[in-house]
């Protein structure tokens, strides 16, 4: 089997992209005001992340961590093997709505027959990515840009759907258009992503607001 190219960035790139970003004098202020931020490595499980993902939808962290831990305490290792033997009925009751249910079921059927080969999602470009993703139902860009940050550490993404991202632009960068903004990111628009996620909790949490 020939080596698999892997589109990620090197850890090393971490500092790089703080020290890039830090270029846009706002940015460089929220990167002070909010600190180091953890490095984002590739899951070893990528199967089993998107199910987590799923089933963390449109709920508080507290919420989604909890339906998990009766996830797998109810199945076990997270495979489309072990989701597909689980009644829909078993599903509902660790937590999962009706139609996350079909989601997870979707998602594990496509990785059983091979329609989508989770093993080999990491050595394809980030649209490629998405390609595969968007077809399975219940799966948005949204849910697959949140993949490709979060289960494949990838550097340059920017969920320009994400409501938290785009009030966070609209405060830090008012009347400035959005993508005249993140382009000034590009290479590193994950980590920038992280950062105006981090400020808006920040802010929420009584910080003082930074503004542009």
């Amino acid at each position: 089997m020939g080596s698999m190219t892997v589109f990620t960035a090197p850890l090393s790139h971490h500092a790089d992209a703080a020290a890039h970003l830090s270029h846009d004098p706002t940015m460089r202020e929220v990167i002070a005001r909010n600190g180091d931020l953890p490095v984002l490595t590739p899951t070893s499980d990528p199967f089993g992340t998107l199910i987590r993902s799923v089933g963390g939808q449109q709920l508080s962290v507290k919420a989604a961590a909890s339906i998990h831990a009766r996830l797998l305490e109810r199945l076990g290792p997270l495979t489309p093997g072990t989701l597909l033997r689980t009644p829909g009925e078993d599903l509902r009751a660790v937590g999962l709505s009706w139609a996350k249910v079909r989601t997870v079921q979707a998602i594990a059927e496509a990785a059983q027959d091979g329609t989508v080969d989770f093993a080999h999602l990491a050595a394809l470009p980030d649209e490629a990515v998405v390609d595969e993703l968007l077809p399975l139902p219940g799966i948005g860009r949204w849910t697959a840009e949140m993949f490709l940050m979060f289960a494949l550490a990838r550097p340059d993404v920017f969920s320009s759907g994400d409501l938290a991202l785009r009030q966070g632009l609209a405060r830090l960068y008012p009347g400035v258009p959005a993508p005249d903004v993140t382009a000034r990111w590009a290479p590193y628009r994950t980590l920038a992503a992280r950062y105006l996620w981090a400020d808006n909790h920040r802010v929420r949490a009584g910080g003082a607001p930074l503004t542009g």
